[in-house]
């Protein structure tokens, strides 16, 4: 493999956990912060994906879907928390298990009523649809540095939050102990119900960022679901960091498993979680359980 395949594969990999990441980390938040199993996280990557198809079809504009995502995903996960998941505070996981994938099955159908069960492509926008000239023979497309440099920045601007912020302070009390973080006098509830509308946009968000990458198709987000439990396990239960760092390893060997075994590429995945669960049960940056 010559090096500039081996960056271009790079930046490949790179990218695609960016977007893994972008899934994930509002799973884990709801995971880790609120105890709660949403299986329908990755549905809510393909109403993205429409989203991102509505806009440029319908109004033309790539850039307006980037925003109307966002809202809509804050909106929707506003909605769930308050009339949904706030009513399983004390129930059981198959409980959630239940009503998420009630909502695949209710979000899947509304797609096929509003979009038919065609596979669509996204156009990119223009000042983006080209590629930057590395050598004579090697061109990586604008498109994808895009994507790069939005993952990157939301990587640092969760960092932040978490880290320097009060918001974060509150997330992270709540994650430790929601009676303590009552009893000074956190609102959790209001917590919960802006951990979910964030979680929501960001699968949302990342869905309309993949759009143009690939087709957009009914029952897309089932994949990326399954992917992002990997990157949960991968880094440990609840840690963002871990989410990172699972979703870039896991960009990793999708990318050069391609590359150098596209038969086993997606074994691969699977054997890399196996193994990470028998080295480390708890993931990568997970916590022993006490």
């Amino acid at each position: 493999m010559s090096s500039f395949v081996f960056f271009i594969q790079l930046l490949n990999a790179v990218q695609y956990g960016l977007i893994l990441y972008l899934v994930a980390s509002g799973l884990t938040l709801l995971l880790g912060l609120m105890g709660i199993i949403n299986l329908a996280h990755g549905a809510f990557y393909m109403v993205g994906a429409y989203v991102a198809f509505a806009m440029t079809r319908h109004v033309m504009s790539f850039w307006l879907a980037l925003p109307a995502g966002i809202v809509l995903g804050l909106v929707l996960g506003a909605l769930l928390e308050r009339f949904l998941l706030s009513r399983l505070d004390s129930s059981d996981h198959l409980s959630q298990v239940l009503l998420s994938f009630g909502l695949i099955l209710l979000l899947n159908e509304a797609q096929r009523i509003i979009f038919g069960s065609d596979a669509h492509s996204v156009s990119m926008p223009k000042i983006l649809d080209y590629s930057i000239r590395l050598t004579d023979t090697f061109a990586y497309p604008l498109y994808r540095v895009f994507a790069c440099v939005i993952g990157v920045l939301f990587v640092a601007a969760m960092h932040l939050i978490m880290a320097r912020t009060r918001i974060g302070m509150m997330l992270r009390a709540g994650a430790e102990n929601r009676d303590m973080a009552r009893a000074l006098g956190i609102d959790v509830k209001l917590v919960y119900l802006g951990v979910t509308a964030v979680g929501i946009a960001c699968s949302v968000l990342a869905g309309v960022i993949a759009a143009p990458l690939a087709s957009v198709y009914p029952g897309m987000g089932d994949q990326v679901l399954i992917l992002s439990f990997v990157v949960i396990v991968l880094g440990g239960l609840g840690s963002l960091n871990g989410a990172l760092a699972g979703a870039l390893l896991l960009g990793l060997i999708d990318a050069f498993g391609k590359q150098f075994f596209p038969d086993f590429a997606a074994f691969l995945v699977y054997a890399a979680m196996i193994a990470v669960l028998i080295v480390r049960p708890h993931g990568l940056f997970g916590s022993r359980p006490a």
